[in-house]
Order: structure tokens, then sequence, then C-alpha cells
């Protein structure tokens, strides 16, 4: 997998519980990988920049940049429940009128928007909630949560919690796809879109070791990790999920959030056999 030059491909994804089946399989010892670890947001940064070769990034990357390819049928989506990205409003879902979101989504802060105005006709004043901190640490009427410290309810009562990957299956009938493997289309990536596959294929056929292994870093646990990597989430870039894409696109693009002309391109590889 070496680029050009005989540097390492320089591969990023998120250091969440949701992505450990996509990376627990990469030969990290092989010295023509670099893993990167990172929040979403900065793994969108850095493969904009190119300072990543391939990024496992959050899926409104792909409707924002022309030049970027789908590289990999191995993706994070959900068909119900994620349990991972939550909405918590202190009032009524109609009434909201500030909304603090995670600075470490993308994908998920778009898709709350989205869901918002289709459903309540809510366009709420946006705030930003820094990485590491929780619902206390903010006044504002909802605040969106993702990642592992999504999965641990607040000590706070709310009036209402959204399971975002729940509210868009129940109301679209489409799974949703919150990260998928992207890579700018001019980029050599030789066996490494192959490797990414194999190594979904082996994390996901792993998946009680990787609970083992990362519960108790969550302080959950280990049986609450496994049903989470198994039932709440899945990891196959197939039609349903693409369909799903372009809804996504369709309704953020309706509300001026992404460009309905940047088209998806899916390489060979992305696509589910």
């Amino acid at each position: 997998m070496t680029m050009p030059g005989h540097r390492p491909v320089r591969i990023g994804a998120v250091n969440y519980l949701n992505s450990k089946p996509l990376i627990a399989g990469l030969d990290c010892a092989d010295p023509n990988v670099e893993l990167i670890l990172d929040y979403p947001s900065r793994l969108a940064d850095g493969l904009a920049e190119g300072l990543l070769d391939v990024a496992l990034v959050p899926s409104i990357e792909c409707f924002r940049h022309r030049d970027y390819m789908i590289v990999s049928d191995a993706c994070v989506a959900a068909r119900g429940p994620v349990l991972s990205v939550k909405l918590y409003s202190r009032v009524p879902l109609a009434k909201v009128r500030t909304l603090a979101l995670d600075e470490g989504s993308l994908t998920s802060a778009m898709l709350v928007q989205v869901l918002l105005n289709e459903r309540y006709d809510v366009q709420p004043r946006l705030e930003p909630l820094p990485l590491g901190s929780t619902t206390v640490d903010t006044t504002a009427d909802a605040v969106l949560l993702i990642g592992d410290r999504a999965i641990r309810p607040p000590q706070e009562q709310f009036v209402e919690t959204w399971d975002l990957g729940d509210e868009w299956y129940r109301w679209t009938g489409l799974p949703f796809v919150f990260a998928l493997w992207a890579a700018r289309a001019d980029t050599p990536l030789g066996e490494t879109e192959e490797a990414l596959r194999r190594a979904r294929d082996r994390g996901v056929n792993d998946l009680r070791s990787i609970a083992k292994q990362e519960a108790p870093q969550l302080g959950i646990s280990e049986e609450k990790a496994f049903s989470y990597l198994k039932e709440n989430l899945h990891y196959r870039l197939g039609p349903a999920e693409q369909s799903g894409l372009r809804l996504f696109q369709r309704l953020a693009a309706g509300q001026g959030l992404a460009n309905e002309e940047v088209e998806l391109v899916f390489r060979d590889s992305a696509i589910a056999g």
C-alpha cells in the first residue's frame, strides 16, 4: 500500500467505538500504513487539506467536494436506533430556539437540523458545544451529543430525547450513513481499497473481542458494547444506504445546507456485492 515516493498511506479514522470494526483489522504494524485517529470534523479537514490520503469522513463531506470519491463499501450506518447520536431537549421539540452542536460532529449536526426543520419547521440558533463538553456545559434548549459519551445517558432529565438514527429510519424507511471511506479522485491508493474491505470483514467477525477490549475504557459493560456494535450498527454500503445518502443530500440541499449538484461518485470497490 505504499504511496509513490515510498511513503506510507495515511489513513484517517475516528477513535470511537463505532469505527473499531472498520479499523481493528488494519495491519498497523505494516510500515506502509500510517493510521491517524481524530475527531470526525478534524478528519474532514485533514482529507481536504491533503494531510490524509483516505479517511473515514462524515458522509456530508462527499456532498461538499466535487473531487471526492467513495472508495469502499465499508461504512458506519444504522437501520434504526444508533445509540451514539442523541438530541437531548429541555423543551418540546417544536419550541427549540437554541441548539448546541457537538463540535466533533458534522453529519449529525446537519441531520438534526434537517429533521427539526422538516418535522417541526424549526430553525434554531446554533451554538458550538466544545469537544469533551456535555449537556451541563450549555443552557441551550437542545443539545446534540455524538460518539461514545452519547451512549451514556446524562444525569439531567430532558423533556424529549431523539436517537437520530431511529428518527431518520422511521421517517424515511431508509438507512442512514454516518461515515464512509473517501479519497480525492486523483489519489492513487494501490491496494488500500481492498485492505479496507478486508479490515471491515475481519472486524465484523470479531465484534466480541472489540467489545471486550473497548468497554472498560468507556465505562460500559462488555454486553452493552457488543450489542451496540452488533445490533445498532451495520458496516456495508448497499443500494439502500446509497438511496439514504441521496435523500439526505436532497433534503439538506433544500435547506441550503448542502449542494445537490455535487454528484456522489462510487468507485467499483464501494459497491457492495
